[in-house]
């Protein structure tokens, strides 16, 4: 896998003050998106063993909520198999700091519906995130009075939440 960056300080993509990585490669290819260097799979550097260490350092102060993966496209399948063992290590390390993880693929048809199916990867993955941002941007429903999101398709789930309900549950938090 390779990565398009590794913020240490990001305020932007979820709750509180977080480290973030802009991983490469995603099949979308969503009109307007504003990260399109990253639909390449080959873009950036390549992440190995000593960014996973650098994330987990910079997740150590106490200021850090938690870490978000984006893109490009996360929960693409090559791209779950190298972020794994940084989800697990973040929880076995930082147990009350959450995993956020935004995706243009539909939490229940897509990740459920058939990853999960398909992946036992996808099945310890999702077990890791903490919230899900799902959908693809769609221009034309850009929104920039919402939080964290692109366009008003896009659904912030609690994924833990939703996995033992069987039901999808939004994301309630509080945005001061």
């Amino acid at each position: 896998m390779y990565y398009g960056d590794i913020k240490r300080v990001d305020v932007a993509n979820g709750v509180g003050v977080r480290v973030s990585i802009f991983v490469s490669g995603c099949p979308h290819h969503c009109k307007g998106c504003f990260n399109e260097e990253t639909w390449n799979f080959d873009y950036g550097q390549p992440y190995t063993k000593k960014q996973e260490d650098d994330i987990i350092k910079y997740m150590e102060p106490d200021h850090i909520t938690g870490l978000t993966l984006l893109g490009g496209e996360p929960m693409f399948p090559t791209n779950q198999e190298a972020l794994l063992p940084l989800l697990r290590r973040v929880k076995e390390t930082y147990p009350n700091k959450d995993i956020w993880c935004y995706t243009g693929y539909l939490f229940d048809r897509d990740i459920l519906g058939k990853m999960c199916k398909e992946s036992q990867v996808t099945e310890e993955f999702i077990r890791y995130i903490d919230i899900l941002v799902d959908g693809p941007f769609i221009l034309e429903r850009k929104n920039l009075k919402i939080n964290f999101r692109g366009s008003d398709n896009q659904r912030i789930i609690d994924v833990k939440k939703s996995l033992a309900s069987g039901d999808i549950v939004h994301w309630e938090g509080e945005v001061s």
